[in-house]
């Protein structure tokens, strides 16, 4: 158990902490503010957070240099989901530098469930399980080619498992991976490798937009597009204008996308929308407090 302790932790909205990592993170601090809710704007996330030293956030609240600037108490902000650089965070991480606020996020929580949620819906749209299989008959998933667009732990988790039920696996990539490509997955530029896939999994940093009205055109018609990344990773007005076709179809990962697209969801039988996410399962949860709570005591130690 640390020496140290914050002087006061508030969680400004709902960061999915659970468990008995939960009550380790509140004997940081003998005082501990939860909201369960998001905050409206910039106003209410300056009240909710007052003289806090220690932040705690989901990737649902928007903490930028505004706030930053008018909170001079904080000296952590543990941010409730994954990291994965500066452009793409929450978090106004070049700010936070500058007032020496140090910002930590969280990886690898909710992998699992978003690769069961993926794979449970490719195989029910497929196989008619539910009633949006456009075949004639039936077809298995194993037949399919299956393009990975971004091939990070949860793209590389994709991946093998698509090579687990026989499909044949390509991606692209930033860098090259060679340890994916020694299991016979293949490389090709994005150009390249649109045109080969009967489904394109998309696995980016928030609002990594890549796929433009060109990308759109050079999808394979009918093919499935499975969205599970943060934001929007592809021109909006394209991807409205592909999903027309009543033979393309896009799987959307929950909450992130329902206020994006959930209008659309109701007239187009083509985009099939969760209202949850599907890495926030309850064993996800415990995952991300146990980091969370890792980071907050790293921190205090040192």
């Amino acid at each position: 158990m640390a020496t140290n302790k914050f002087n006061k932790i508030v969680c400004v909205d709902d960061c999915g902490l659970t468990g008995n990592y939960k009550s380790k993170i509140y004997d940081l601090s003998e005082t501990v503010i939860e909201y369960n809710n998001v905050p409206e704007n910039n106003v209410e996330i300056m009240s909710r957070i007052g003289d806090a030293d220690c932040v705690l956030v989901s990737w649902k609240t928007r903490i930028d240099a505004h706030v930053l600037s008018k909170c001079p108490g904080i000296k952590y902000i543990g941010m409730c989901c994954s990291l994965y650089d500066e452009k793409s965070a929450n978090v106004d991480i070049i700010k936070a530098n500058e007032l020496g606020i140090v910002v930590k996020g969280v990886k690898d929580y909710g992998d699992q469930g978003t690769l069961e949620f993926i794979f449970a819906q490719l195989i029910k749209l497929y196989s008619e399980i539910i009633p949006k299989q456009w075949n004639v008959e039936p077809t298995e998933i194993g037949s399919k080619t299956l393009g990975i667009l971004g091939m990070g732990i949860l793209g590389q988790m994709v991946a093998r498992m698509g090579l687990n039920f026989g499909m044949k696996v390509v991606y692209y990539n930033r860098s090259r991976k060679e340890e994916i490509e020694h299991l016979g997955i293949n490389y090709f530029p994005l150009k390249e490798m649109l045109p080969q896939c009967d489904i394109v999994s998309i696995h980016l940093p928030r609002n990594a937009n890549v796929l433009d009205a060109a990308a759109f055109k050079l999808l394979k018609e009918p093919s499935v597009l499975v969205q599970t990344s943060l934001g929007v990773p592809f021109d909006t007005d394209a991807f409205m204008e592909w999903v027309k076709n009543k033979h393309n179809y896009v799987v959307f990962d929950g909450a992130q996308n329902v206020g994006l697209f959930g209008e659309y969801a109701k007239d187009n039988p083509n985009i099939l929308i969760t209202s949850r996410s599907s890495g926030f399962t309850k064993e996800a949860k415990k995952r991300l407090t146990e980091k969370v709570w890792l980071n907050m005591l790293n921190f205090l130690e040192n």
